[in-house]
């Protein structure tokens, strides 16, 4: 029997990218730029340089889960990289929407990590079994989280991407 999933609705979305502003804003931590993590942090990192009022937002694209529980053995960047000089010296707040293993998040820490003054993470979830322990969290779970960007299907299939073959 799967246990059953952490719901997350575009309302609550809204409070908690909000909540977890204002744990980054509380903290004194006054970002140059925001780094999303493609997807899902898209979201989070546009919320976030909303309500941090950060307008420098950087992407950066990281394959790893292929389906429910299904991932990569390793996430793999995908190009565009970001130029390692746009982010020289800057405070960077890494945005994502989940820890989960915290694979990813370490890849785009230790991209960061030559280049930048100083890197911090937020995001929604953190899972305990993470392998970052990200600085700003709004909320801890173990279970599977259904995200109001990824529940339903997409409206036009697309063939498999070359990781997926």
């Amino acid at each position: 029997m799967m246990a059953a999933r952490e719901e997350l609705s575009w309302d609550t979305f809204g409070s908690a990218s909000r909540e977890l502003a204002t744990l980054v804003a509380a903290d004194g931590y006054e970002p140059d730029l925001i780094l999303s993590i493609a997807r899902g942090g898209l979201f989070v990192a546009g919320a976030l340089g909303y309500a941090l009022d950060v307008k420098n937002l950087h992407v950066m694209n990281v394959e790893y889960y292929t389906g429910v529980d299904e991932r990569l053995d390793l996430p793999v960047m995908l190009p565009p990289v970001p130029n390692p000089v746009d982010l020289t010296g800057a405070k960077v707040l890494i945005a994502d929407d989940v820890a989960d293993t915290g694979a990813t998040l370490r890849l785009v820490r230790d991209f960061c990590a030559a280049h930048v003054a100083e890197a911090r993470c937020a995001v929604i979830y953190q899972k305990p079994h993470s392998e970052v322990n990200c600085e700003y969290v709004w909320r801890r779970t173990d279970r599977w989280i259904n995200f109001p960007w990824s529940t339903l299907p997409p409206v036009v299939a697309r063939p498999p991407s070359v990781l997926e073959s």
